[in-house]
C-alpha cells in the first residue's frame, strides 16, 4: 500500500524532472458554477497529462537491474506517454500494449517518445495475457497504470502541489474534483490531501456508463462496467478501481460524481475560450462537473483537476463548433 511518506518521497525523486502546473481560474467559469473554480492544469505536464508524474515515480523507484531489463505498461495512451517519457529519460526500454482504437495521437506520441507499441483489440484480445507473455519472455517490469503503489505516489504529487497553491489564494476548503478511471490519481491526491488539507474533499468525476467507481463507491465493493469501449473519455475508461486504490477510495472520498460526453465537449470548449488550455475529453470530466453539477457539490471552492490535454484535432475542432 502506498503512504503519505510514499508520496513525499516520489516528490522528492520528481523534483526538476516533473513541472509544477498552474492553478488557473476565470471570472466566467465561477458565474456558470456559482462559485469559485480553480483548474490544476495537468494537462501543461510533460507528455500532456499528469500520468508523467507516475511514470517517473514507478521507474525511479526500481532497481538498475529491472531498469536495464526493460519495463512493460498497458494504456490507452496517457499512460503509455508518461512512461514512455520516464522510460527514455532512464535509458530504459519500453513495451507498451495500446489498443488499436486508441487516439491515433497518443500512439504516435508514444512511439515518437522511444517506446516499442504492441496494439491489441481490446473487444476480442486478451490484453493481461499479451502482457504476461511479453513480460515473461523478455523479463520486463510491469508498471500498471493506477493500481501500483510508486504509480499512486507519484500522481499524489497533484495533491501536494494543490494545497499549497490553494493555500497561497487563501483556500483551505473545496471540492476537489477529479477525473478517474482506476482510481490511481484520485486515491493519491486524497492520501495527500488528507495530511496537508484536511477540509477539502476529493470526487471521483466518470463519464457516463463508465461510472465504475461511483457505483462501488455506493455499492461499498467493487463492480465492474459492462462495456470496455465506448466513449470519447478513452483516458478513463477502465474495467473497475484497482485492489490498491479502492480501499483508499472507500475511506476518502465522497460519492462519485457522473456527467455525459456532451458536458465534457461543452468543458473543453469552455477551458479553451476562458483559460486557453487544451483539455481532451476524459481530461474535462472534472471540469464539467465543477460547472455542470453544482448540486452535488457543497464547498465555498471547487478545484477541477484538468488530467490530459492529448486530443486529435478533428475531435477538439468538434467540440469548438458546437460549444466554443
Amino acid at each position: 500500500m502506498t503512504s503519505f511518506a510514499a508520496i513525499t518521497a516520489a516528490a522528492d525523486r520528481l523534483s526538476g524532472h516533473a513541472r509544477e502546473t498552474p492553478l488557473l481560474s476565470s471570472p466566467f467559469l465561477d458565474d456558470i458554477a456559482g462559485r469559485r473554480v480553480l483548474v490544476k492544469a495537468e494537462c501543461l505536464q510533460h507528455t500532456g497529462s499528469f500520468k508523467f508524474r507516475g511514470g517517473w515515480a514507478a521507474l525511479s523507484a526500481l532497481s538498475d537491474d529491472q531498469r536495464h531489463r526493460g519495463v512493460l505498461a498497458y494504456s490507452s495512451g496517457n499512460h503509455a506517454q508518461g512512461v514512455a517519457a520516464a522510460a527514455a529519460a532512464h535509458a530504459t526500454p519500453a513495451v507498451i500494449l495500446m489498443p488499436q482504437d486508441a487516439p491515433a495521437i497518443k500512439i504516435a506520441n508514444t512511439r515518437a517518445l522511444g517506446a516499442e507499441v504492441v496494439l491489441f483489440d481490446r473487444a476480442k484480445d486478451n490484453r493481461d495475457a499479451i502482457g504476461a507473455e511479453l513480460a515473461e519472455v523478455r523479463g520486463l517490469t510491469l508498471i500498471k497504470p493506477y493500481d501500483d503503489a510508486e504509480v499512486i505516489a507519484g500522481q499524489g504529487t497533484v495533491g501536494l502541489e494543490i494545497a499549497r497553491q490553494a493555500a497561497d489564494l487563501g483556500v483551505s476548503e473545496a471540492d476537489v474534483l477529479v477525473c478517474c478511471g482506476g482510481g490511481g490519481l484520485t486515491a493519491g491526491v486524497a492520501l495527500a490531501l488528507e495530511q496537508t488539507a484536511p477540509k477539502m474533499t476529493v470526487s471521483p468525476c466518470e463519464p457516463e456508463r463508465f461510472d465504475d467507481v461511483a457505483r462501488s463507491l455506493a455499492a461499498g465493493e467493487i463492480c465492474r462496467n459492462e462495456a470496455s469501449a465506448g466513449s470519447l473519455c478513452d483516458a478513463i475508461l477502465t474495467p473497475a478501481p484497482g485492489d490498491i486504490t479502492f480501499p483508499i477510495l472507500s475511506r476518502l472520498c465522497s460519492s462519485g460524481i457522473v456527467v455525459s460526453e456532451e458536458d465534457a465537449m461543452r468543458a473543453m470548449a469552455l477551458a479553451f475560450s476562458r483559460l486557453k488550455i487544451v483539455l481532451e475529453p476524459g481530461g474535462a470530466v472534472s471540469l464539467a462537473a465543477a460547472l455542470f453539477h453544482g448540486d452535488q457539490l457543497s464547498g465555498p471552492a471547487t478545484i477541477a483537476i484538468a488530467t490530459g490535454g492529448n486530443v486529435d484535432a478533428a475531435l477538439f475542432a468538434e467540440a469548438l463548433r458546437r460549444f466554443g
